[in-house]
């Protein structure tokens, strides 16, 4: 078991040991056996794609506002164009990460609530409650999480 409490603040940035999928439409958004997790206190990883790894030419910036993360630096949004449909805010990245996080440069995090499927090798991860965050919960992690309502200021 992995408890999100014993992750670090400021967040920790390892590979993913396992393979990634990204599923949306009927369609493969991602697939990497390259990808990282953002491992942060009380917050299921986040998992960041190679660009080269993710249908770049299905994606468009999305008309949802950057924000900013106080460690990673501002957060552009991508939205999926499949056909007429406009999925909006499946993705994001950090074009110009902060020094400590430059390794997330050209790579993509998909929130698995926003998406069809997610999968870290054949096991399908749920989403972190709420809007916001975009953590990948898996059968081995133990929380609480950060999300769900009365948790923000945690």
């Amino acid at each position: 078991m992995e408890s999100v409490w014993d992750y670090p603040r400021p967040p920790a940035l390892e590979p993913c040991l396992r393979h990634v999928r990204v599923e949306l439409a009927g369609r493969v958004l991602a697939d990497s056996g390259h990808a990282l997790r953002v491992l942060e206190t009380s917050h299921p990883p986040t998992i960041y794609i190679p660009r080269d790894d993710a249908r770049v030419d299905l994606l468009v910036p999305s008309r949802r506002r950057p924000t900013f993360c106080e460690f990673k630096g501002a957060a552009r949004y991508l939205d999926a164009l499949l056909g007429a449909r406009r999925h909006e805010a499946v993705a994001w990245t950090y074009p110009r990460p902060s020094p400590r996080y430059v390794a997330l440069k050209d790579h993509l995090a998909f929130h698995p609530g926003r998406i069809d499927a997610a999968w870290l090798d054949d096991e399908r991860v749920s989403a972190q409650d709420g809007d916001f965050y975009g953590g990948w919960i898996t059968a081995e992690l133990v929380g609480p999480f950060k999300g769900a309502p009365g948790t923000l200021r945690w």
